[in-house]
């Protein structure tokens, strides 16, 4: 099973070598790509400037892994990643990207928002909204 966790933000290096790594898989058609990023919001009149991110790993990763799974059996990919940041966020950083791979451009596209749906419904990930005065509160998933 893999680990889907990545300390702190998600750096665009990373995405950008995860993307360059599939080059050489020239059975791939499209790719598609979402990228969830700590928004600016306020809350109360407080504005965001964190997210601080926590989960139980093992059983976090086991869910990830059902996910891409089901996910597998449904669409025609090629490969997929899933990787969420673990630890504090800051707004405009980079805390969740998920990587799909097929022969074809649709089956990327209905695979991603499939995905989404089950990460956010189903993953056991946890974030607490930190305002500018480091005082947070438990993030409501919308």
């Amino acid at each position: 099973m893999k680990n889907c966790f990545k300390e702190g933000p998600i750096s665009p290096e990373f995405i950008a070598t995860s993307i360059a790594h599939h080059q050489v898989k020239t059975q791939i058609g499209a790719h598609q790509i979402f990228l969830g990023q700590v928004r600016n919001d306020e809350i109360d009149g407080k504005e965001v400037t964190a997210i601080d991110y926590s989960a139980n790993e093992e059983l976090a990763n086991k869910v990830f892994h059902e996910i891409r799974e089901t996910t597998f059996d449904k669409f025609d990919l090629t490969c997929m990643h899933i990787y969420h940041s673990l630890g504090r966020v800051n707004k405009g950083e980079i805390c969740l990207f998920v990587f799909v791979s097929s022969p074809r451009r649709k089956a990327v596209m209905e695979a991603i928002e499939y995905l989404m749906e089950e990460i956010k419904a189903k993953a056991p990930v946890f974030g607490k909204e930190v305002f500018e005065d480091e005082t947070h509160v438990w993030k409501e998933n919308s």
